[in-house]
Formats: structure tokens, C-alpha cells, sequence
């Protein structure tokens, strides 16, 4: 977590760009991180990042704290209940509600970010800071634009989209038009892309770039590799999963990405030690994440943004295990439809097209194609080029103050 708490404007010519987000699953901080490389590699020596995490970073209040841990459990345990709870709060009445109640405790510790970094933008990465980011603008002394980066790719939540913010990007057209659809004002929402890490970006590799990164990584340039992936939570049951990938088909290797899920990570690597053999690579939390997916065949996980958008630009094909009720419906059918990679609700369905795809290159090509066409690797760029714009142009008037006690934020 960088933080800065002290009242003093930065160098001059420096602008300060304060991101809010919240460590719930992976994707929020990997775009923020992937937005601060472009904003570094774009306008160097323009720009200072600020990060503060008002649902469970430091100040946050403990309600929030509890919240924010219960997203891991939740996803993997529960995700019928994370759906039920995400389907409740799907409208503008019921984020009104949970604003000025449950998640107004997320509005001091935003205010108390602008008030230290005095920043030139603030932009909201987590669908839950979006409001107190608006309040905190509004209340500020120097007035800063707000941008929303939304992360869902095609259903887009009523919490992303009913905060006024100065400007928004949006993953796809599908998100466009949800988030578009719910605003009563002229105020941009750019069609970028998901960001994802500058490794993704750099797009396939080559087959002699690919061999070198599989020796490097410790794995065999002649194997099938399969990364299983569920997420930053570990979910959707990849301990099932790898045991009949290596059951069906031992000849493939397998590579579990477990994140922050470590229980699952000692479980697959007693397995592995049990076995005695070399056909399954147990990774945790990782910052190479992209160099994984890069000399991967094939990843299969659930529906999760960031993975799909990390996937697309690596040109890996996905197949799709599972989604969160929700949030990621809708996601698999993206996948589909662009030609990138297939459904697989089922075990036995993932058996069935690892074995088709390892023993039909040609299919396995054509998937690597559609990826191609999912693909938006310019989009951290994008919303970088979007933030920088925002923080140069004058602001228009200032809003009427409202009492903080009933506060309507649309």
C-alpha cells in the first residue's frame, strides 16, 4: 500500500493522481497497477500515484475491514449467497440506502486521502469507492475531476454506474451501453479496454520467445500446459479439476495458480509431492502471473474479467469453468462469441476439450485468433490518456453544497 499523509502540494509540474480501490479479489489492483505503468510510460515525470484502499487499508473502519475479508470466503464457499447480495443491490434505491449507511464509513478515509495528497484526479478502480469519491471532491478545497475505470466486462452494477463522475471507461460495448444507459447527463464515458500488466500488453509471443520463457519458468517447451486459474480467491474448485486433468490426461502438464487461496496451495502441493512426479507446477500470489499465461496452451478458469482481458492479449486460449452469479454473467458468452474460447460448465466437458484441443492444432490455432479479436492491449494506455486529459482541463462550476447528512450522490 503506498500512502501519502503529508499536507503539501507536490513538485511543481507534478500532478497527483490518488486511485481508490480494494483489494476483493485481484482485478481491482491489477488495473490500477497496470494504469500507473501507462501513466509512468506515457506522460513520464507528469505524474505521482497515490493508492488508498478505503475498505480495508489503513484507516478504514472495521465494518468495511469484515466485509472486504468476507469476499475471499465467500466466492469460494458461497457464491450463490455473493450472488444473492450482488442481485439485492443492483439498483439506484438500494445503493442510495447502503451509501448513506453500510458504506459511508468508506467516506472518511477517502476524504482523508484527498485532503493529504491534494490531487489533480481521483480515480475509483472498485465499484464500492465510487460515491465517496465524488463526496470527497465535491468537499474539497482544490477541486478534482473524478474518473470511474469500470472492471466488469458486460454486466455492469448499479454502484458503478449511478456516482456522477467528471468521465468513465468502460471495458466493452456491452458495459458501455449498461453504464450509458443509466445516465441522465453529458458528461464521457470512453470505450478503452480492460487494463491489464504491461507483460500482457507486449501481446503472443513468438515460438522461440515462448520456448525460452517455458525454460526459464521450469517447464518443457514439447509439453501440453494447462493453467488452471481461479482468480486472486483461488475458486471454482481447481483441486477437482487438476486431480482429473492429471487422472485422464497425465500427459499434459498442469500449472495451478491458487492466489491468495494458501490452503488450497498445500493441498495441491502435498499432491504433487505424493505423486512424485513433475506434471503439476503449485503457484501462489504471483507478479508474473502474465509470463505464466504467456507460455500456457490453454488457461482454464472461471468468468473473471481480468483474466479474460490478461488471456486475450497473451493470445491464450480460455476455456470457462464457472462464473460468480452476476458479476460475471454474461462473460462466458463474450469468450464465445469472439471466437476465443469455449464453455466448459462441467469435469467431464473440460476433459473432453483439453483432449480435443491438445490433439487438434488447428483448433487450437483458430482459438488463438479469436483471441486476437478480444484483445484491447492500447487500453491501459487509454484510460491513462483519459486520466491526463481530466486533471489538465478546467473543471466546470461547482456543484451546490449539499448537507452531508442527505446527501444525494447520482
Amino acid at each position: 500500500m503506498v500512502f501519502v499523509a503529508e499536507r503539501q502540494r507536490p513538485a511543481p509540474g507534478l500532478r497527483t493522481v490518488l486511485f481508490l480501490f480494494s483489494d476483493t479479489g485481484a482485478g481491482h489492483r491489477r488495473a490500477v497497477e497496470a494504469v500507473m505503468q501507462a501513466l509512468a510510460a506515457e506522460h513520464p515525470g507528469q505524474f505521482r500515484a497515490v493508492l488508498c484502499d478505503p475498505l480495508a487499508g489503513p484507516g478504514s473502519a472495521w465494518p468495511l475491514r469484515w466485509l472486504a475479508h468476507l469476499y475471499g470466503p465467500a466466492v469460494r464457499r458461497a457464491p450463490w449467497a455473493w450472488g444473492a447480495a450482488w442481485h439485492l443491490a443492483d439498483s439506484r434505491a438500494a445503493m442510495a440506502v447502503l451509501g448513506r449507511t453500510v458504506f459511508a464509513a468508506a467516506n472518511r478515509p477517502v476524504a482523508a486521502a484527498v485532503t493529504a495528497a491534494r490531487p489533480a484526479a481521483i480515480v475509483s478502480c472498485h465499484p464500492l469507492t465510487g460515491r465517496a469519491a465524488v463526496l470527497a471532491a465535491r468537499q474539497a478545497a482544490d477541486r478534482a475531476p473524478v474518473i470511474t475505470v469500470v472492471t466488469d466486462l458486460v454486466t455492469v452494477h448499479a454502484s458503478w454506474r449511478y456516482p456522477r463522475a467528471d468521465g468513465a471507461a468502460v471495458p466493452t460495448a456491452a458495459a458501455a451501453a449498461r453504464y450509458s444507459a443509466a445516465r441522465s447527463h453529458g458528461r464521457p464515458c470512453a470505450l478503452t479496454g480492460l487494463p491489464v500488466d504491461s507483460r500482457a500488453r507486449s501481446g503472443p509471443l513468438t515460438a522461440d520467445e515462448r520456448a525460452a520463457l517455458r525454460r526459464r519458468l521450469g517447464l518443457r517447451d514439447e509439453d501440453f500446459v494447462v493453467l488452471l486459474a481461479g482468480g486472486g480467491e483461488g475458486c471454482g474448485g481447481l483441486a477437482r479439476r487438476a486431480a482429473a486433468i492429471q487422472r485422464r490426461l497425465g500427459d499434459m502438464h498442469v500449472v495451478a495458480a491458487c492466489g491468495r487461496n494458501h490452503r488450497l496451495a498445500r493441498q495441491l502441493r502435498a499432491r504433487a509431492a505424493s505423486a512424485g512426479g513433475d506434471r503439476l507446477t503449485v503457484l501462489g500470489f504471483v507478479g508474473d502471473f502474465a509470463d505464466w499465461l504467456s507460455c500456457a496452451d490453454v488457461v482454464v478458469t472461471k468468468a473473471g474479467p481480468g483474466i479474460i482481458a490478461e488471456a486475450a492479449c497473451c493470445g491464450t486460449p480460455l476455456l470457462l469453468s464457472s462464473h460468480l452469479p452476476g458479476q460475471e454473467r454474461g462473460n462466458a458468452q463474450l469468450v464465445v462469441d469472439a471466437g476465443a474460447g469455449r464453455a466448459v460448465p462441467g469435469v467431464r466437458a473440460l476433459v473432453r476439450e483439453l483432449a480435443r484441443l491438445r490433439d487438434d492444432p488447428a483448433e487450437l490455432a483458430a482459438l488463438r485468433d479469436g483471441c486476437a479479436a478480444l484483445a484491447r492491449p492500447g487500453a491501459a494506455g487509454a484510460v491513462a490518456a483519459l486520466i491526463a486529459d481530466l486533471a489538465r482541463a478546467p473543471l466546470p462550476p461547482r456543484e451546490p453544497a449539499v448537507r452531508r447528512d442527505s446527501a444525494r450522490v447520482r
